[in-house]
């Protein structure tokens, strides 16, 4: 089967299921405070995840590109990348609530049914089922074994011997922070070894590699929050309760996801995902071959196409390489391929010929490539030329520790961490001047760097369900407030590029060419406390796309919509006239006299023709 055959099996299959086929959002996050990049497809759905309305109903699926990071030092093997398709699909809500087209939402008996039929199907991927093993939420003090899940599946056919019970671990999602909505989830697991019969005790033997997770059925139906506060005042616990407690939550949901990549492997018998349709073209215009290379050469070609493929979405979505945030992301992807690039001796132009390979490779399914294509070579060319000189400083460096005898551990993760140098180059550099690096040492040093990073990845990602606090709200709608003053005052070329709103600030990016002057940055200020001043009305509406966009309903530059859309527009109710009108899922104010009085802290440019402010409230 291939990829694109795949993707509309998928959406086909739940189309007849009554789902709504909403496109996949940026890899930039428009709205989310949290997220450097989307890494789940529940992610541009948080807000109707926590009750809002979806302008499509209650039953949505998608293929949604995601981006993860946390495990790039895993990249090589068989199943780890970096750029991910996700095919999923979800259930908003109760099921005795129906959508406008008279759709309500399921839970897991559904879920499970349709999982199952997907996945066996003739008509869908005809799996063989006698391969087919799964696990549930095994219960501990928080929540109960997941025996509704384990009796779906018995009822499906799945043997008793083949439904493991696995701890929260392996079978619990969320919350994605300190506190918020969780709950089991049961995942689908397929024996890949077609020359060995599947084990009969998936119990016992889940974690034999041989067993690939297909697919995840996330069921949220608790809610975690803190202990109230007792009566001494302490806000703590008494001792010997528990700091956190489980609650049902009020509005269960189904949240799925099956990876492209890794589906269309198992499906046609190929044990890595890089040996698939989407990745073998790569190889091919690198002239590079898996058959005939090592192990560890393997590794390296891995990394380069995975980082490659990466890089080109990434930079297709307007990010630029830098040294903070999205941009560091993208300078790591690059700069990890580029040497890895060196190690295996590829010739010059190489990159320029494998971002065309991977653009024609996507092209079909992800039109934008072609549309930013210009501004995809040059920003990775451009990345690519300065690092040859990096790479070059960092090589010297290396010449003058070695001219000091003192190639150590330590050494080595320096020129990791400052040149981008793998451990693999160094070691190949110091074999070459007849020295040898204390490995040990630089693994220690490595796993501090590792911890650091996957704490600080946490600290980023914590609030996949974005945070609905009463600050960030009135934050929300001052920046819509923000951005009708900034296309007043400075003109109607200025699109928002995206935003960040925590609890403290508003971070809003928009296009235009120029600083901005104090004099239209008071401007744009008195505008919006003069709305707010004014208790303009906010108001909410599910509107067909082509009417939304004939009312002038304003949206990300670039980003793609469903055929019906959430808009928020903010007027005053005296006299109708339109303040504000965005595509936007919320929430947000009900009126703006709440809003507080606005300011603008900094105005700074963060790439070419593009700015960016950062205000706040008091």
């Amino acid at each position: 089967m291939r990829a694109q055959e795949l993707r509309n099996k998928y959406l086909e299959f739940f189309r007849e299921k009554n789902h709504a086929i909403i496109p996949s959002a940026p890899l930039v996050p428009a709205n989310d405070p949290t997220t450097l990049f989307i890494i789940a497809g529940m992610h541009p759905l948080v807000p109707y995840l926590l009750g809002e309305k979806h302008p499509a109903g209650r039953r949505l699926a998608n293929v949604q590109k995601c981006i993860r990071t946390i495990d790039i030092d895993e990249v090589g093997d068989d199943t780890h990348v970096t750029f991910l398709e996700m095919l999923g699909n979800w259930s908003l809500g109760d099921p005795a609530s129906p959508d406008g087209v008279g759709q309500g939402g399921y839970f897991k008996k559904e879920a499970i049914e349709w999982s199952f039929e997907f996945l066996t199907g003739k008509k869908w991927l005809n799996l063989d089922a006698r391969r087919l093993a799964v696990s549930v939420f095994a219960g501990d003090e928080d929540a109960p074994r997941d025996q509704e899940a384990a009796a779906i599946w018995r009822a499906l056919g799945v043997a008793d011997a083949r439904i493991a019970y696995l701890p929260k671990a392996d079978n619990w999602w969320g919350p994605a922070g300190q506190t918020g909505p969780c709950g089991p989830s049961t995942e689908m697991f397929y024996w890949i070894d077609a020359g060995t019969p599947a084990p009969a005790n998936f119990q016992k033997t889940s974690k034999d590699p041989r067993w690939v997770e297909i697919w995840n059925d996330v069921f949220m139906e608790y809610n975690r929050r803190t202990n109230p506060p007792q009566a001494d005042g302490a806000g703590q616990a008494r001792r010997g309760e528990p700091e956190f407690v489980f609650e049902p939550l009020k509005q269960k949901n189904v949240d799925t996801g099956m990876g492209l990549d890794r589906m269309l492997a198992v499906l046609n018998g190929q044990r890595s995902v890089y040996d698939t349709e989407l990745f073998k073209p790569m190889f091919d215009v690198l002239a590079l071959s898996q058959e005939v290379m090592s192990n560890q050469e393997v590794k390296y070609a891995r990394v380069i196409v995975d980082h490659l493929r990466a890089s080109v979405f990434i930079a297709a979505d307007g990010v630029e390489p830098s040294n903070k945030d999205r941009g560091y992301v993208l300078r790591r992807l690059l700069r990890r391929s580029i040497v890895y690039a060196r190690l295996l001796g590829l010739k010059p132009h190489w990159l320029p010929a494998l971002v065309g390979k991977v653009i024609q490779i996507y092209d079909s399914a992800y039109p934008e490539l072609v549309e930013n294509s210009k501004k995809i070579f040059e920003t990775l060319a451009l990345e690519e030329e300065k690092f040859v000189s990096t790479l070059g400083r960092g090589l010297k460096e290396f010449e003058k520790k070695t001219k000091q005898g003192t190639i150590t551990g330590q050494t080595a993760f320096d020129l990791y961490q400052t040149y981008g140098f793998p451990l693999e180059l160094t070691q190949e550099l110091a074999q070459s001047a007849g020295q040898k690096i204390a490995r040990e040492q630089f693994e220690r040093q490595f796993k501090k760097h590792q911890e650091l990073s996957r704490t600080a990845s946490a600290g980023v990602f914590k609030g996949g369900l974005a945070d609905h606090t009463q600050e960030v709200i009135r934050l929300h709608t001052a920046t819509h407030l923000m951005n009708a003053a900034l296309r007043k005052v400075l003109g109607e070329h200025v699109w928002q590029k995206g935003s960040n709103i925590t609890q403290e600030r508003t971070r809003f990016d928009f296009t235009h060419g120029q600083k901005m002057t104090e004099e239209e940055k008071k401007r744009v200020e008195d505008l919006v406390n003069g709305w707010i001043h004014g208790d303009y009305q906010v108001k909410q509406e599910i509107l067909p796309l082509a009417r939304a966009r004939e009312l002038g309903a304003l949206g990300v530059f670039g980003e793609k919509y469903a055929d019906a859309v959430s808009v928020y527009t903010i007027f005053n109710p005296k006299t109708d006239e339109v303040i504000s009108r965005e595509f936007c899922g919320g929430p947000h104010v009900p009126h703006t006299g709440v809003i507080g009085l606005f300011k603008i802290t900094k105005e700074q440019a963060i790439s070419a023709g593009v700015r960016r402010i950062k205000a706040v409230l008091s």
